[in-house]
């Protein structure tokens, strides 16, 4: 493997990052490069770099300690959410009925990983069903590769992958009509435990023309997820470039705290065995694949996934592609990723824009207006990420534009600050008057309307939410410039 770049969070005092904040002291506790990397490619040292560069790398490292300082409170919080959200669900689905059933000694206690039990996600975006245009006769509309049912399937798809396996089976099986193959919890090697999910399904269960692979993303209260999403570290793999080496370990393809077992991994995947306590999700995706491409010759694969899920779910085809799996890549139907935050430098953009992009593009990356994810990490000179493909951008209008590039691609400018609050505002007034407007599928719950009351303080947080990007796919109408 080539080189590398690690941003510790964990090995530097506050002493330390003051000192590298100042004049580049202390960088080996900050910084971990390999020999011949980044830095010394350009006849420079890490006490060299901007002042600009140097505050990125520290910001990063104190968000992540606050994010990691607080990961037990988030998780207590998170469930505690959950659980009331769910428990409102089975008791007449609001506070009075609670109420109402705490006084007669009737209340029901909601049954956690039932069919019934929702995320979070799930609570604040409750439709699971296809858009109303989706019926079995439609499935031809769903095989049309910029169609509108098919981005919809994506999308949904995409939600749905952030709640346990019996809600996703019901799901796929009752309410769509397709046939639901498994659902998997993944080891994943940054976070050290069984935390990336994905769940394979069919649109048939016989002779089925399309195979859908979905990838969970960046869980609300999940700390570990938020974490990943802001690490700037990334390796080298030989052809590809530069790749987010958080989002590698989330696939199981080896670990930073032992540098080899990444190349390990990616020079020979079958040297890692399928243990079902550690088993990584490239591994285990690759060969249900695998089997379900012979047992369904016709069919064509899709991978897709939102956020966190949206950078994995374009890494493993990019996987699939370095380990020469022609014959897989060759009925890849397409990728389509939702908030997805940025995953290589400009060699894999050359490497995978090469290969999904042409002759024909199978790569669809959707952006809705300010969601700060796909500005993550940074495209500046020091971290050298890069976006490919086409970007499907939606404003807050939910107008859809062809673009190489969002605006304002790392989410900071003066001339960006006053229109991001203006928008965050025009969000909460629009989501009060969806229901009114649109129909009944479109009103906000209480606890949508809560999170995107947040983009007061945060707009690219509240921005981010799935129930945006639904709503783009479902309303989204094409710029007419």
């Amino acid at each position: 493997m080539g080189d590398y770049l690690i941003v510790r969070a964990d090995t530097a005092s506050w002493a330390d990052l003051a000192r590298f904040l100042a004049y580049g002291g202390s960088e080996e506790k900050v910084l971990e490069t390999s020999r011949m990397g980044l830095l010394e490619e350009r006849g420079t040292d890490v006490s060299a770099l901007s002042r600009d560069h140097r505050w990125f790398i520290v910001v990063s490292i104190v968000v992540r300690r606050i994010i990691t300082f607080l990961r037990k409170p988030m998780e207590l919080c998170g469930l505690v959410l959950e659980f009331f959200l769910n428990l409102l669900d089975v008791n007449g689905g609001d506070l009075i009925g609670l109420l109402r059933n705490l006084v007669t000694w009737k209340v029901v206690l909601p049954e956690r990983g039932s069919d019934s039990y929702l995320s979070i996600i799930g609570h604040i975006d409750t439709r699971l069903d296809l858009y109303k245009f989706h019926h079995q006769s439609a499935l031809e509309e769903i095989r049309e590769l910029e169609g509108k049912a098919l981005l919809d399937l994506c999308v949904m798809a995409s939600k749905l992958a952030y709640e346990n396996a019996n809600v996703v089976q019901n799901a796929v099986e009752n309410r769509w009509k397709m046939h639901f193959v498994e659902f998997y919890n993944c080891w994943n090697e940054y976070q050290k435990e069984r935390s990336t999910q994905v769940f394979i399904m069919c649109d048939k269960r016989q002779d089925a023309d399309i195979i859908l692979i979905s990838f969970r993303g960046t869980e609300p209260f999940d700390a570990d997820d938020w974490c990943t999403d802001i690490d700037y570290s990334w390796c080298q793999i030989p052809q590809m470039g530069k790749i987010h080496m958080g989002f590698l370990e989330a696939l199981g393809l080896g670990t930073r705290d032992q540098i080899s077992t990444i190349q390990l991994s990616l020079q020979d995947p079958n040297s890692i065995s399928e243990n079902r306590d550690k088993r990584n999700a490239y591994y285990t995706v690759r060969n249900k694949l695998r089997s379900l491409l012979k047992m369904h010759p016709r069919a064509k694969f899709i991978v897709t996934g939102h956020s966190l899920g949206g950078a994995l779910a374009i890494l493993f085809p990019a996987i699939l592609l370095f380990h020469k799996e022609t014959e897989l890549m060759e009925r890849l139907l397409a990728v389509y990723t939702f908030g997805q935050p940025r995953v290589g430098d400009a060699q894999l953009k050359r490497f995978m824009e090469a290969h999904v992009c042409h002759p024909v593009n199978k790569y669809f990356r959707v952006v809705y207006c300010n969601d700060v994810i796909p500005r993550i990490p940074y495209d500046d000179r020091m971290f050298l990420y890069k976006h490919f493909g086409v970007c499907r951008y939606y404003d807050c209008l939910f107008v859809e534009k062809n673009m190489n590039e969002e605006p304002d691609r790392n989410f900071f400018g003066i001339k960006y600050i006053i229109p991001k609050y203006l928008i965050a505002v025009w969000e909460i007034i629009r989501g009060l008057c969806m229901g009114y407007i649109f129909g009944a599928e479109y009103k906000e719950t209480w606890v949508s309307t809560f999170f995107t009351v947040l983009g007061l303080v945060m707009p690219g947080i509240s921005a981010h939410c799935p129930t945006n990007y639904v709503n783009c796919v479902r309303l989204g109408k094409k710029s007419w410039n």
